[in-house]
């Protein structure tokens, strides 16, 4: 049985400790049968003869026991209170190490409270059934087996009567421990679904509130509340009568050994003190199956918790090292993909690939980028490059190595990533920096710091580099906690600078600093960018453009813009929106040429395009705002002149996406054209800067352009339509 397993293979270290906790065991069952034979011989050798001396040597030898009995116990109980915690300890870090080990698509499949709950709520089961198990399992064990020995010495016949009899107490018990199994799992699974409504009600509180979404979310919670209140209530019960049934056994079997015994010591075949006797053993025997009985319940809750502990543990990661494996070289000529396929685990394999027949050569040395719309695969690029997942066919090539034939570890070592979330750890700014390289010196650290330009501001920190960055690095902005991650980055003194959308949840003005940054930094060095902001790449030695998983073209920004190609066409939607920064303030201003390229705007004159360009007023949102919501009055249209939005709709008590837009894009544009409220919610995903045009002052507009109103109501019956 894999529980037993379990035992065997975490016991196993303490082989020696557990003998020694044995043998303070069979002391322990030795004083427990003393204290009954101690009784035959004081009523028959004792009192009935009047034997002073016997007298006085059973009771030394009890007071003896007395005295070692218990410090011995208390000793035992103390070495394996100690085994029980470094088991506990083990397991925990064996999970813990699996965890960082475990390919991505675990943790894309795998919800955070899950994980957690196996942490907190299976390790404390195991932990509860492993701390009674010397008290509850080995001791009644050990007095059971002494008993039925004594017992046979004393009144074999009825002894064998008894010893038949008892294990039907535990009939009970293995009836119901299916049930009680069934029911352990159950409330374990249904604690796990209620850390998760915990864990998304903290993660999501703007999306909750946009939606109206309070009732609904408390509701969900109460009914999962519920549902684990009604499964630990049908745990309890099933767990007490186990427990009972084998209560009530035990008490008829007694009643019925008494009858007996007290009938044969009427008719003097036992003596009295046998009698006596017979009954202090046979309860001692009775109750160990009783003990036996309880602890039951208690080995069922072990075996669910280890049965989601094993679960974790024998998850495999899809990514690893070949047994061949061997470190990677330093980049020296080209990284190349050559013929990628790839879709992620658990994806439709009728379904599009993420990359299809992706073939790009990057020389050492390059600066590129690898750009397109969303879901084109851009961001899956940087997942086989850092060997997060391997191809489904073809490979990632360093110098013609193929990575599966090169150690992770010496992969990762000649990249330094930043990623959109430059997450930091509740530690201090130097600990967080040195995780580029643990053993960096206090020159390394500062040089790293002074590199990414962030020296200066930790310096004047009251406790510089010690100083805490909170939870996620709360203490910091945005912009500091990225450069942060830059010096970590840089710590390491790659070769090759990945970045993931490095800037894309950064306000405008600390992105086009930290862009100046990324542009000092790539000298001699290889730098491979994946963005969807193009003012980014405009210096890039190439950009590839990807659609649909697929190369769609290649070339410098000027090239590209040529070309007239996918490219072209998102240049021109950025482009709509012009963005500087003079003298540390952003500025926002729409082109009227692409203006004039809106279904609402077609056929408007310049005269009046150029004064309504003057009417858009600038809003800034943080990240995991609602910018308006279903069913709100719709007065005004937006355009995003930075930062990335989804549209979001109301379905089955939950919220659909139903598109995410980026730079360039625009929405509540039918609020231009009616006081209808709202059909969708737009939340921020990351600090936005949008455009916005009143509905009032639209109005105005259509005053003053009487010949284009029958345009617009031809959009609107479109729009409406569709």
């Amino acid at each position: 049985m894999p529980l037993f397993r379990f035992f065997a293979e975490y016991f196993r270290p303490y082989r020696f400790r557990l003998i020694l906790i044995l043998l303070a065991s069979l002391l322990d069952m030795a004083f427990n049968a003393q204290i009954p034979m101690s009784v035959k011989f004081m009523i028959d050798r004792a009192l009935i003869e009047k034997n002073q001396r016997m007298m006085l040597i059973i009771l030394a030898a009890l007071a003896a026991s007395a005295l070692v009995v218990p410090a011995t116990s208390l000793w035992r109980d103390y070495l394996y209170a100690g085994i029980v915690s470094r088991i506990i300890s083990t397991l925990r870090a064996r999970m813990f190490e699996r965890l960082q080990w475990l390919s991505l698509d675990y943790y894309a499949r795998t919800e955070v409270a899950d994980v957690i709950s196996r942490f907190s709520n299976d390790i404390a089961a195991v932990q509860r059934g492993l701390a009674i198990t010397v008290s509850w399992g080995l001791r009644p064990l050990l007095d059971l087996f002494l008993s039925a020995v004594l017992l046979m010495i004393l009144e074999w016949r009825l002894a064998t009567l008894g010893i038949l009899l008892c294990p039907l107490c535990l009939l009970g018990p293995h009836l119901l421990s299916k049930r009680s199994s069934q029911s352990s799992a159950l409330k374990q699974e249904q604690e796990s679904q209620l850390l998760t409504s915990i864990q998304e009600a903290m993660l999501a509180p703007a999306l909750i509130r946009a939606f109206n979404f309070q009732y609904a979310t408390i509701g969900r919670f109460q009914k999962r509340n519920e549902l684990l209140s009604s499964t630990s209530i049908r745990l309890g019960f099933l767990t007490s009568l186990m427990e009972r049934s084998a209560s009530f056994a035990i008490l008829v079997l007694q009643a019925l050994i008494m009858g007996i015994s007290g009938y044969l010591a009427f008719r003097g075949v036992i003596s009295i003190g046998t009698f006596a006797t017979f009954q202090a053993l046979f309860v001692t025997l009775s109750y160990s199956f009783m003990f036996l009985a309880q602890y039951y319940p208690n080995l069922v809750n072990v075996s669910g918790g280890f049965h989601r502990i094993e679960e974790l543990l024998r998850e495999k990661p899809k990514v690893a090292d070949a047994p061949e494996a061997s470190n990677l070289p330093p980049l020296g000529k080209a990284i190349e993909f050559r013929d990628i396929t790839f879709r992620y685990p658990g994806a439709d394999p009728a379904g599009k690939p993420n990359l299809q027949n992706l073939g790009v050569s990057i020389r050492r040395g390059e600066s590129v980028a690898f750009v397109g719309p969303s879901g084109s695969g851009k961001s899956t690029v940087l997942n086989l490059l850092l060997r997060f997942y391997d191809p489904e066919s073809g490979a990632v090539l360093f110098d013609g190595i193929d990575l599966r034939q090169a150690t992770q570890g010496s992969v990762r070592d000649q990249m330094g990533v930043v990623f959109q979330e430059s997450f930091l750890f509740n530690a201090t700014i130097r600990e967080n920096i040195a995780l580029g390289k643990p053993n960096a010196t206090e020159q390394e650290i500062t040089d790293a710091a002074k590199a990414a330009e962030i020296h200066d501001f930790i310096a004047a920190l009251p406790d510089g580099y010690e100083t805490l960055a909170g939870e996620r690095g709360s203490r910091f902005s945005g912009g500091q906690r990225q450069r942060i991650a830059i010096a970590r980055a840089l710590l390491k003194d790659p070769s090759i600078l990945v970045l993931d959308e490095a800037t894309s949840a950064l306000d405008p003005e600390t992105e086009h600093a930290i862009n100046l940054t990324f542009e000092r930094l790539a000298r001699g060095r290889t730098m491979i960018s994946v963005t969807h902001r193009l003012s980014s790449v405009l210096n890039m030695d190439r950009i590839f453009v990807l659609d649909q998983g697929r190369l769609a073209e290649h070339g410098r920004h000027t090239e590209l813009l040529q070309a007239e190609g996918i490219y072209a066409k998102m240049w021109q939607k950025q482009s709509g929106v012009q963005f500087s920064v003079v003298e540390g303030q952003g500025k926002a201003v729409l082109d009227a040429s692409w203006l004039r390229e809106l279904p609402l705007m077609k056929g408007v004159g310049a005269d009046t395009l150029a004064e309504l360009i003057r009417w858009f007023a600038t809003e800034e949102f943080a990240a995991d705002r609602v910018i308006f919501e279903e069913g709100d009055a719709g007065n005004a249209f937006y355009v995003l002149a930075r930062g990335t939005v989804e549209v979001l709709r109301k379905q089955d008590g939950g919220a659909r996406r139903l598109a995410k837009l980026s730079q360039g894009d625009y929405f509540g544009e039918m609020a231009l054209l009616s006081n209808q409220p709202r059909n969708a919610t737009i939340r921020s995903l990351t600090p936005c800067v949008c455009l916005s045009l009143h509905r009032d002052l639209f109005q105005r507009l259509l005053a003053q352009e009487p010949t284009i109103q029958e345009q617009i109501r031809h959009v609107f019956a479109s729009r409406a339509a569709s």
